[in-house]
């Protein structure tokens, strides 16, 4: 199984950013997946997770902000993050089956 994440960078506050997360390796449509961040000093944490079937959870901190979707046909997962905030800033990591993560890309939200 490979995760590869991208798509983080420096935004100003109130602006939008889109992460991407390539799967391989896995029948990417049966597995749930999920976005977690960790900011400096803190726990990592989840963010919002989909089933397979599309169901999706979200943080209290972020729904109506953030958005997670998925695309089976090319085995990926993205999260749509608008109305960005300072606190958002962190190292944001995808998760799959199996407890698989790819490697963190980072969000800097400047206020």
């Amino acid at each position: 199984v490979q995760l590869q994440a991208s798509g983080g960078g420096l935004v100003q506050a109130g602006g939008s950013l889109r992460l991407s997360c390539a799967a391989s390796g896995m029948v990417f449509s049966i597995s749930a997946m999920a976005w977690y961040r960790q900011a400096p000093g803190k726990q990592r944490e989840v963010v919002a997770d989909i089933t397979s079937s599309g169901t999706t959870n979200y943080a209290a901190s972020v729904k109506g902000r953030f958005t997670i979707s998925r695309d089976n046909a090319k085995n990926m997962v993205y999260l749509q993050m608008n109305n960005l905030k300072p606190e958002d800033t962190a190292v944001y990591y995808c998760r799959g089956p199996f407890d698989y993560w790819a490697q963190g890309t980072l969000v800097t939200v400047s206020s």
